[in-house]
């Protein structure tokens, strides 16, 4: 396929062509994803999650800048909030990141949320890999900062490096249950406030407590529009790269993206089974038995579910 020669020749274009397409209509992208995917699986992932305001696409911006220095090539997917007017991305991201757009050396794509609560569109994999192909050896994926739903991201992401602040009203809001165990680096943004230390603490003590794998994350302070403490964080990301080789972690979290993402595919495709199965006179029609209490919603998804599976058993979707 043409498409599939100009992404792995570099270029942009065509990339961001395909993005498109996939969050438009993934079906007519798979064709050429599934074309793509031997050339895919070289890029570091790495996740910048954590939340509204503690910085963390400055913190990326650094972090790129710093790479493109040393002459790498890096990709940047920043998931916004989707307007509930278009239906786009709010393109905050691309806003903020205004002077790295200029750098052929970096392909910045901002991404709509499009109702999922995990913080990750549905497309983020698919872009993923389309970036990888595309020559891109770091990819970062900037997420919404919607609280506990971010556990979705260390599926996707080598590392992630979980960013916060003091003096946000309630500093223990990142230590939650299901939070503190997706960071893999832990970073205290705007270190000059006041209450950083305080936040360190009892981040170091939540950590103690939730102590489970040979990785301990460590706890870094930084002034990301100085540049303070970025350098100590590249250092610990590569850290946690060498960690996740040579003990085996890296392959383990890779097949378990592979099998999430497997997952959400069969959701998708059962629910376009089920979309273009049913009629909405039919769906009507069983609603409003629900509803007149004439019929119970269990059994109703049990009647379609028989109906689905005799259908496609009998090879009405095959």
């Amino acid at each position: 396929m043409e498409i599939v020669e100009k992404i792995i020749n570099g270029d942009r274009r065509a990339a961001a062509k395909l993005i498109t397409l996939a969050e438009n209509d993934f079906g007519e992208a798979e064709d050429i994803l599934k074309e793509l995917y031997s050339y895919t699986g070289n890029a570091l992932v790495i996740g910048i999650t954590g939340p509204p305001g503690a910085g963390k696409s400055t913190i990326t911006d650094k972090l790129t800048k710093s790479l493109r220095k040393q002459g790498k090539s890096v990709g940047i997917i920043a998931i916004d909030p989707t307007s509930p007017f278009t239906g786009g991305a709010l393109l905050g991201d691309r806003i903020r990141m205004q002077d790295l757009s200029t750098d052929p050396g970096v392909f910045i794509r901002s991404m709509g949320t499009r109702g999922h609560l995990g913080g990750l569109s549905q497309v983020t994999q698919a872009a993923v890999k389309i970036l990888d192909a595309l020559g891109k050896e770091v990819i970062f994926i900037e997420t919404v900062g919607v609280g506990q739903a971010e556990v979705d991201i260390v599926k996707v992401a080598d590392t992630v490096v979980l960013i916060t602040m003091p003096g946000m009203g309630d500093d223990i809001q990142i230590i939650k249950a299901g939070i503190m165990e997706i960071g893999d680096i832990f970073v205290v943004n705007k270190a000059d406030k006041e209450g950083c230390e305080r936040l360190i603490t009892e981040i170091e003590m939540m950590l103690d407590l939730n102590q489970n794998g040979q990785w301990r994350p460590p706890v870094l302070k930084t002034i990301a529009t100085s540049d303070f403490g970025i350098q100590k964080l590249e250092c610990e990301v590569k850290h946690h790269l060498e960690y996740l080789k040579e003990s085996g972690e890296l392959e383990q979290r890779r097949r378990e993206s592979a099998k999430k993402e497997i997952f959400d595919l069969i959701q998708e495709k059962w629910k376009e089974i089920l979309t273009n199965s049913i009629s909405n006179g039919f769906l009507d029609e069983i609603a409003t038995k629900v509803v007149n209490r004439e019929e119970d919603p269990y059994t109703a998804v049990k009647k379609l579910s028989d109906m689905l599976i005799c259908s496609y058993t009998q090879g009405g979707n095959k």
